[in-house]
């Protein structure tokens, strides 16, 4: 295999990974209530720390879904959201060179993550470590972006030194 084609094998599996992640992120977000069920019924397998968050987060969403099944709506949209933005990856999968612009947008939206969680998180009183979670879906999504814009731009090079 050439430089030029493996270092484009690496991007596509970097792609792919930081996709299946966005899509799975968005799928997961349809069954909250369902998934959020499961971990009450199996409550005593989380720390004790957090039995008292997801209690009180599965019988506000129960309880919400049962009252006013419309609120849920703008979860399907976050969802949806995160289904979106995947397919726009589907560029600089065909083209990274001529699409890193799109790998560039999710790296800011990686980082955007932190002010958000650590902002907005105390504000609709979020547990602490629930907040880090969120966060490390930016540093995993920003590692692998970064690992693949740097090999876009290894790419780059090569492609001009030919």
């Amino acid at each position: 295999m050439t430089s030029e084609k493996k270092i484009r094998h690496r991007i596509k599996i970097l792609i792919v990974l930081f996709i299946v992640g966005l899509v799975l992120s968005g799928v997961t977000a349809f069954p909250i209530e369902s998934q959020l069920a499961i971990a009450y019924g199996n409550i005593s397998l989380f720390p004790e720390f957090m039995r008292e968050w997801i209690t009180s987060v599965y019988f506000a969403v129960k309880t919400t879904n049962e009252t006013f099944p419309y609120l849920s709506y703008g979860t399907d949209w976050l969802a949806f959201a995160h289904i979106v933005i995947a397919v726009a990856f589907i560029g600089p999968l065909r083209d990274p060179v001529k699409n890193i612009w799109v790998i560039e947008f999710g790296m800011i939206a990686c980082v955007m993550v932190f002010p958000l969680a650590l902002i907005a998180g105390p504000i609709r009183q979020i547990p602490f470590y629930w907040r880090l979670i969120d966060c490390s879906f930016g540093v995993f999504g920003m590692a692998l972006l970064y690992v693949c814009y740097q090999n876009i731009l290894a790419l780059i090079k090569l492609q001009e030194s030919n």
